[in-house]
């Protein structure tokens, strides 16, 4: 049957068919969707692990007793899995593996842009990247045939583009492989250096036969063109753009693996054309490939190195002659990041900036707290990295800072790797405050359950993990929790624990205002006669709240009469109030 899948649902749908029978991903966008669409069927046991490096190791435990795995995270997430990554290159698997890796060139939700490709090559993995999401369905099933073939786990690399886009796949039936009797063998899966060292040739030559097979593997495919004048080495969304641009017009060598890279093929290709060019995103890592065995093609002199490729990018920089005329409108309005209205983490962050602070931040929505009016945040580096820097700040300032300095993390993000930065800090005695921001859910990615929520990913009741009580287990003895709606409240306790001589934690407590079991008082009403245009209201930066003709205005369709606004009017023009139907 064919359908429209967007490319991570093709991803899901690929697990499906080929009989995959475990999941654990951490949410990170682009890569969120495949395993939330892969929940929805029944067959397979799907979760959400606290962090990356959990959920590959799940993974690899659930291949080692036989059952076709998969394990999801963005670009940065692999970042976290890195270290079981290397090694299970050396153990191989049982069942077939499937890491899926998802980049996120320009950077639409992440603190920086990072090619993947170069994991598959430091591990010695192969990896195979779709273009679209007939691709990701076809090639998610051939990585689980190449994982057991060739013992390896496999690596699939979307992009936002890809996993974010659809287009039609012909989907197919289930197949139910029989699962892999797991036996002992302590020289393959025991990884001490002496069994390791007896491991590396294995991984060396099994490249090799990976190589070999991609010389003829069918997702390695040369497109015919009308002239040679020009010939283009592409894939992923780049091959879309170079085909969007110039058709049948020159031939393609469109690279469904791009590790190991097939070097016959490439140099028997380079031999057709007049130019060689190749078109990538970020690095010039096929074009990297192309000189290590002797060719000279274009490549990043032509095309940069930083955000996303285009249509109009590519026919540009190739020249008006060789366009076929096609420019895109991207005149877009731009819609200007900021945190929800009636976002929790508002008002605490207005307290923070309020007492000039210096916070160290993490990855999340709150990391909006950077923006203006509000400008709170001093740092974002990596989940978790905000505990373990406020840490550092404040033990070489000699506990000078330990008054003006807080960090901020997420429930889900302090999960993942906030907790270590917590014991660090209670094991080495920091004079250190941390700040929780509880809004009950994983909101940066779109609403996925965690281990504090209670619930798991399918939505059924769970172990819930009590963040005070972790707290008090690792040693912090001052936990208290706060109201992020309430102002004064929120100042009180920022203050107390910033002068308190030991570490402490406050978490600031309130659901996501977008979850929807959330009741909203609804929205306040204005009294204009009472303002003077002091713009007081402002400083919170709520999309609800604006000033025109000198007077606030309050916009009903976003208010949800959180009332923070109104605790900053000095002349009750804020009255918190239902607008009445």
């Amino acid at each position: 049957m064919k359908t429209l899948l967007l490319g991570n649902e093709a991803v899901a749908r690929g697990l499906y068919e080929a009989g995959c029978g475990f999941v654990s991903s951490y949410p990170g966008t682009p890569s969120t969707e495949i395993t939330e669409a892969a929940a929805r069927y029944k067959e397979i046991y799907a979760e959400w692990a606290p962090n990356e490096k959990v959920a590959m190791e799940s993974a690899f435990g659930a291949s080692l007793a036989g059952k076709r795995s998969f394990c999801g995270m963005k670009h940065v997430g692999l970042n976290v899995a890195a270290d079981p990554l290397f090694t299970i290159s050396y153990t191989g698997v049982n069942g077939g593996m499937i890491i899926g890796v998802a980049d996120d060139a320009g950077m639409h939700s992440s603190q920086n842009e990072q090619d993947s490709r170069h994991y598959a090559k430091a591990a010695k993995l192969p990896m195979l990247e779709p273009a679209d999401s007939s691709d990701a369905l076809k090639f998610t099933k051939l990585a689980y045939q190449l994982s057991e073939e060739f013992d390896t786990p496999v690596i699939m690399k979307m992009c936002t583009r890809v996993s974010h886009s659809q287009s039609v796949v012909e989907t197919g039936e289930r197949m139910e492989p029989d699962v892999k009797a797991y036996e002992k063998n302590a020289a393959k899966y025991i990884m001490m250096p002496g069994n390791a060292k007896r491991r590396h040739p294995v991984v060396e030559e099994r490249l090799e036969k990976l190589a070999q097979w991609a010389e003829t593997a069918e997702i390695n495919r040369v497109e015919e063109g009308e002239s040679c004048e020009m010939g283009f080495i592409a894939s992923s969304t780049s091959y879309q753009y170079v085909k969007e641009v110039f058709g049948d017009r020159y031939p393609v060598l469109k690279l469904g693996m791009v590790w190991p890279m097939p070097k016959n093929k490439i140099t028997e290709f380079a031999a057709r054309v007049d130019r060689l060019i190749v078109v990538e995103e970020l690095d010039g890592f096929i074009e990297d490939f192309c000189r290590s065995i002797g060719l000279e093609p274009e490549g990043k002199e032509l095309f940069p190195l930083i955000d996303e490729l285009s249509q109009n990018l590519v026919a540009e920089r190739l020249g008006e002659e060789y366009g076929s005329g096609i420019k895109l409108n991207e005149n877009i309005p731009q819609r200007p990041p900021v945190m929800c209205a009636g976002c929790p983490h508002r008002g605490l962050f207005y307290v923070l900036a309020k007492n000039k602070l210096t916070v160290c931040g993490d990855i999340g929505c709150y990391t909006l707290g950077a923006v203006p009016p509000l400008a709170a945040i001093d740092t974002t580096i990596c989940m978790g990295a905000s505990v373990s820097g406020l840490h550092g700040f404040n033990k070489v300032n000699g506990g000078n800072g330990s008054g003006k300095t807080v960090a901020v993390i997420g429930d889900s993000t302090f999960i993942h790797s906030g907790v270590t930065g917590l014991i660090n800090v209670a094991y080495n005695e920091s004079n250190s405050t941390v700040i929780i921001l509880d809004n009950s859910i994983t909101g940066m990615t779109g609403h996925q359950q965690n281990p504090t929520t209670g619930y798991n990913l399918k939505g059924d009741p769970c172990t819930k993990i009590d963040l005070e009580n972790l707290c008090r287990a690792v040693g912090i003895k001052r936990v208290r929790v706060v109201d992020p709606y309430d102002l004064e409240e929120c100042d009180k306790a920022v203050k107390e624990e910033l002068a308190a001589e030991e570490p402490s934690v406050i978490i600031s407590r309130r659901p996501c205002a977008l979850l929807k079991y959330v009741k909203h008082n609804g929205p306040i009403t204005a009294d204009t006669d009472k303002c003077v245009g002091c713009k007081s209201c402002m400083k919170i930066g709520c999309p609800a709240v604006s000033v025109s003709g000198g007077k606030v205005h309050i916009d009903n369709t976003l208010c949800t009469g959180c009332g923070v606004c109104g605790q900053l009017c000095k002349f009750g023009v804020l009255n918190g109030k239902e607008v009445q139907a």
